[in-house]
């Protein structure tokens, strides 16, 4: 949940109740395209409903796949963040938790969180660019603030992210004069979302549903099946440097992968063949490998290179840009950079007057 500093506390404001499209109700749409989707799991929000006897709902802004029972737990991972005695810079972009409070449903009790109102995703900004595509000299400014965060979370809130992803008095009106499309089921109303336009503003980190703490053993599935390290295909521990291969990943517009064995063969087109100690580490790798470290031919290993890769990649010094994804993208995650020392780069820091101390970095 979401709020808008636009908005002075008044009496509820009607929001119309015709005049909208109605979806089929055979249509899966939104959250219930989701393949973990359960209708239980989701409180039946209503435009227009008073939450709290404080927040008005004034028009859906997106849905995912992480549930109410997940977030939960994110109530932890905030107060950690909030108690983090520091005046790290890092800390300034991070989405900023304002308010919680619990609502009965009519199949249990749902959280809401109340967050500081954003703007686009980093996906949906990039549909505003030519070629869908954000060049080097855009890329590095968001490089920059995202390692910074990362530097935060690792070092001061001792929190793993996990999971990369980054005008609303106008979409009020817009739901006023133009109802957004929904479908009406017998418990439940699903609505269609209302994609902000693009505006100036800092991108924020957020969506903390699988954050984990440093410190505390990991070895579950996280990360989307496209972003995922090695070191989670491969069933191991992992830790913090997870995050820092993310980065990477967030930084390459890729296509779309959802097996492992895929995956794996284009880690060993771009990366070589891992070293088979590390290989031992994984209680799965024989399913890949034999005891030699032979890739078992589970999937095509692409005839794809790093370099042939960034071909279409607009900007200056792709060079320095592909040595910055080289130092993230290792099999030992040992071999990986900080997210701090990461973020000093020398590609990164190209063209920045550092004649200044930076503090808290």
């Amino acid at each position: 949940m979401i709020a808008s500093s636009t908005l002075v506390p008044t009496a509820p404001r009607p929001f119309p109740t015709s005049g909208f499209e109605m979806i089929d109700s055979t249509e899966m749409i939104e959250e219930e395209t989701l393949p973990t989707y359960s209708a239980e799991k989701y409180y039946p929000v209503h435009i227009g409903e008073v939450l709290d006897d404080r927040y008005q709902v004034l028009a859906k802004q997106g849905y995912g796949v992480t549930s109410t029972v997940w977030l939960s737990r994110d109530l932890d991972v905030y107060d950690r963040i909030n108690s983090a005695k520091t005046d790290h810079l890092g800390r300034t972009f991070i989405r900023k938790l304002l308010d919680h409070f619990y609502i009965q449903g009519p199949h249990g009790r749902h959280i809401c969180l109340v967050h500081q109102a954003l703007g686009l995703s980093v996906d949906q900004f990039l549909c505003f660019l030519d070629g869908q595509v954000m060049g080097l000299k855009d890329l590095k400014p968001f490089l920059r603030q995202l390692l910074g965060v990362l530097g935060f979370l690792h070092t001061e809130a001792h929190i793993i992210h996990t999971a990369h992803e980054p005008g609303f008095s106008g979409i009020e009106e817009g739901e006023m004069e133009y109802p957004s499309p929904r479908k009406i089921l017998d418990s439940q109303i699903i609505h269609t979302s209302q994609i902000p336009i693009p505006g100036n503003g800092l991108p924020l980190l957020s969506d903390f549903g699988e954050a984990r703490f440093i410190g505390k053993k990991h070895d579950d599935d996280i990360m989307p099946n496209v972003y995922r390290a090695p070191e989670v295909a491969l069933k191991m521990d992992w830790d913090c440097k997870v995050d820092v291969w993310n980065v990477a990943m967030v930084a390459w517009d890729i296509d779309d992968i959802f097996d492992d064995r895929v995956h794996l063969a284009e880690m060993i087109a771009i990366l070589g063949a891992p070293p088979v100690k590390f290989l031992k580490q994984s209680r799965v790798h024989s399913v890949f490998w034999d005891d030699e470290g032979k890739w078992k031919d589970l999937a095509p290993i692409p005839d794809i290179k790093l370099e042939g890769l960034a071909s279409d990649i607009k900007g200056d010094n792709k060079e320095g840009f592909l040595r910055f994804m080289r130092k993230a993208l290792m099999w030992k995650s040992e071999d990986r950079p900080t997210a701090r020392e990461l973020m000093f780069d020398e590609w990164l820091m190209e063209g920045l007057d550092l004649s200044k101390k930076v503090n808290q970095t």
